[in-house]
């Protein structure tokens, strides 16, 4: 099984909603689900530079990067290499800066038109969220708890 290790950023607006980018397909449509904000790590990056680096490429706007929310580790479905399903490990940060992400135009950054087919802020009772745990929990508790990070694993 091969490991692929990813960063999100958890951007909540005061209404509650999430920032969430609905991804391009190989012909260029939006995916059927939405997803936050992140990416693979490059060799030898950190969390948060990696963190740093992928939203800026997605959004153009820096992050204030606060605490790790939870952790998700899943067998990725669909294509498999000769060991068998590729693992995903994906940390999800909080961002503060929730009012910088009000209106990203993606003619603006590295990647947002080709990887990007819409973002902005959803509402997760209402919108198809991958991974479904930030759906199917409070996210005020969430991002306000002093208790342990939650370790969410699907393998």
């Amino acid at each position: 099984m091969r490991r692929r290790v990813n960063v999100r950023g958890i951007i909540v607006s005061d209404q509650g909603e999430i920032f969430c980018q609905q991804l391009t397909t190989n012909d260029g449509k939006g995916r059927n689900f939405w997803c936050t904000p992140g990416g693979g790590l490059k060799s030898g990056e950190s969390l948060l530079d990696g963190l740093r680096r992928e939203m800026i490429e997605e959004t153009g706007v820096e992050p204030e990067i606060s605490k790790l929310l939870f952790i998700q580790q899943f067998a990725e479905s669909g294509e498999q290499s000769a060991h068998g399903p590729n693992e995903q490990l994906e940390f999800f940060f909080l961002i503060t800066n929730w009012q910088d992400y009000q209106h990203i135009d993606l003619e603006q950054t590295s990647h947002g038109v080709k990887e990007v087919a819409k973002c902005g802020f959803v509402d997760p009772k209402t919108t198809r969220i991958l991974p479904s745990y930030l759906t199917e929990n409070d996210l005020d508790w969430l991002m306000n708890k002093s208790a342990d990070v939650q370790i969410i694993s699907e393998l």
